[in-house]
């Protein structure tokens, strides 16, 4: 008997000692994840309330919409680069211009690192920019 009750103990407490060990691990993930977000992106893209910044709505648009965007890119129009146009302050009555532009150019973007949306952002405001200072 006192073997049965000493073989049922020790599996029982080989599963309460790694029940540390997995806590201490799900701590480190979350305070790891915490510290990236919160000293990169997350600090400088919100305001303290939690809206999204002005200067970072195009970025975070770019970034979250990468696969449509490149269709739309290619295709020369869509919802999305029409958004983006938006974004851009490109005015309506320019926008079947910053399409064509964009659309011209679609080799160079398709070439881009999308993991770095500020470098898409910064090549859209390139072709933008002229079409919304003309006006």
């Amino acid at each position: 008997m006192k073997q049965l009750t000493v073989w049922a103990i020790i599996p029982l407490l080989m599963l309460l000692a790694s029940g540390c060990t997995i806590k201490g691990t799900v701590k480190q993930i979350t305070d790891t994840t915490s510290n990236v977000t919160g000293t990169t992106s997350g600090r400088t893209w919100f305001t303290e309330e939690g809206i999204l910044k002005p200067d970072f709505k195009v970025v975070a648009f770019v970034a979250l919409n990468e696969e449509n965007l490149r269709h739309d890119m290619a295709s020369g129009q869509g919802e999305y680069l029409s958004s983006v146009g938006n974004l851009l302050n490109v005015p309506a009555d320019r926008k079947a211009e910053f399409f064509t532009v964009v659309q011209a150019r679609y080799q160079a973007f398709a070439a881009m690192d999308f993991t770095a949306p500020e470098r898409v952002v910064a090549a859209l405001r390139g072709v933008s920019a002229p079409l919304a200072s003309a006006q």
